[in-house]
């Protein structure tokens, strides 16, 4: 089933902290992604923390995005 991502924000670690449409909070790493392509070109943090939501996930300038299934899948739950 796929789940929407509603909000992020971005941590000065590289962290995104996300709202997802059924309702949890959940923190997804990105310090793996960020070594390969196209999220290397993310990794200054000028340019990482201009995240927004668009299509239900996560995305940046220049045509840069993640699956809302990966950030779902692969984070962690938020209390």
């Amino acid at each position: 089933m796929l789940i929407d991502v509603v909000n992020v924000r971005t941590t000065q670690d590289f962290q995104l902290e996300l709202g997802f449409q059924n309702g949890e909070r959940r923190r997804f790493d990105m310090r793996p992604l960020l070594s390969m392509r196209p999220w290397n070109r993310i990794a200054a943090s000028q340019l990482f923390h201009r995240a927004a939501i668009a299509y239900g996930t996560v995305v940046w300038p220049g045509e840069i995005d993640i699956s809302p299934e990966t950030l779902y899948d692969d984070s962690v739950r938020l209390l």
